[in-house]
Parts: structure tokens; C-alpha cells; sequence
């Protein structure tokens, strides 16, 4: 099972260091110490921990979509052609890119820093880890 450095379990969470430490401390999040004296979270100790702790911003839409993977977030760009365009948003630690028609834009008003839902319905997605298969 891998394990996670402070540092690194931060920085996966999307917080501070100091953070991740007094979740340590205050026993929240089990740790142990390595072969070099560091303090480390087991891997699925954290995935556990991430999944538990998990929020996400609250959805103003008021859309009532059957959709599961709704992000809300922060227009950040907004590139556009005759036809095209395309969307960044942050939502979270995660930036998602939308690609959908200029007119969609216009009349959903998209530009930087307008508060919008992206709404995500995929059949297929791939997931890889560091470093390729082993």
C-alpha cells in the first residue's frame, strides 16, 4: 500500500501542511512513521479520510438534473469563434474545460468570473496512475 508524506497528502487534499498535521495530531487522520522517521498517511487511510471530508460548494442552479457529478465553480476563461467555444472553469482544485457552441455561451452569458455548474455525464473514463501500468 503506498504511503503519503505530509506534504504530499496536502497538497492531494487541497490544504496546508499545517492542516494535514494537526488532523495528525488531533488523531483524525491516522499516520505512522516510515523507515526514515517521517511521519506518512497510508494511502487508503487517505482516500478514506478525502472521501469522508469531501465537500463541494453548495449548487445555486436549482437545476433538479439526474446528473451525479455537478462542480460549481468560477468561470475563469472563455475563448470563442464563429461557431465554437470554449470553457474554463475552477471548481474546487479542479479545473474542467468545456467545449460547447458560441451561441450557448451567449445566451448562458458565460465570461471570467460568473458563477456556473458544470454538469458532467460521461460513459467512458479512463483512469491511468504515475508511471504507467506495472
Amino acid at each position: 500500500m503506498p504511503h503519503f508524506r505530509i506534504a504530499e497528502a496536502a497538497r492531494l487534499l487541497g490544504v496546508s501542511d499545517d492542516t494535514v498535521r494537526r488532523w495528525v495530531d488531533a488523531g483524525t487522520l491516522p499516520s505512522h512513521t516510515d523507515a526514515s522517521h517521517r511521519k506518512v498517511v497510508d494511502g487508503a487511510a487517505l482516500a478514506a479520510f478525502a472521501r469522508e471530508h469531501a465537500t463541494a460548494a453548495p449548487d445555486p442552479s436549482d437545476v433538479g438534473r439526474s446528473a451525479r457529478n455537478r462542480l460549481v465553480g468560477l468561470v475563469t476563461e472563455v475563448i470563442t469563434d464563429r461557431v465554437m467555444a470554449q470553457v474554463e472553469m475552477q471548481c474546487g482544485p479542479h479545473r474542467v474545460v468545456s467545449l460547447m457552441s458560441s451561441e450557448a455561451v451567449r445566451e448562458l452569458a458565460l465570461e471570467p468570473g460568473v458563477l456556473a455548474v458544470a454538469v458532467i455525464k460521461s460513459t467512458n473514463v479512463v483512469v491511468e496512475t504515475p508511471g504507467g501500468p506495472s
